[in-house]
């Protein structure tokens, strides 16, 4: 798995909107603080494949992120898909609000197609 510099607050790739130049590649996203191996529920984003376009991840809280979506490589005023997948989900696990920019996702993650 790929290591990657995370804000010490956050818990999100560091680099601000720098950081949307690339996918995130198998990020983990742990709480601010948390030391040690992630454990189940420590989501992690990876969107290091074709097509795929997130750029950050930002921890809000257990069941929150915030989520940065790459512009489209040959038009970058748009942002008109998302493709990226997120693994180590707990069964329970929800997530209450995701925020792809200006667009709003409300959901169960375990139920988000991959």
């Amino acid at each position: 798995m790929e290591e990657s510099v995370r804000d010490p607050d956050t818990g999100s790739e560091t680099g601000g909107d720098d950081a949307l130049l690339g996918n995130v590649s198998k990020l983990t996203v742990t709480p601010p603080g948390h030391t040690g191996a992630a454990r189940k529920g420590h989501l992690v984003f990876d969107a290091c494949f074709e097509s795929g376009n997130l750029g950050r991840v930002d921890y809000i809280s257990e069941f929150e992120f915030d989520l940065f979506i790459r512009p489209d490589t040959c038009n970058p005023r748009f942002r008109v898909w998302f493709n990226f997948t997120v693994e180590h989900v707990r069964e329970t696990q929800a997530i209450s609000s995701a925020k792809l920019r200006e667009l709003r996702l409300v959901g169960n993650i375990s139920h988000m197609p991959q």
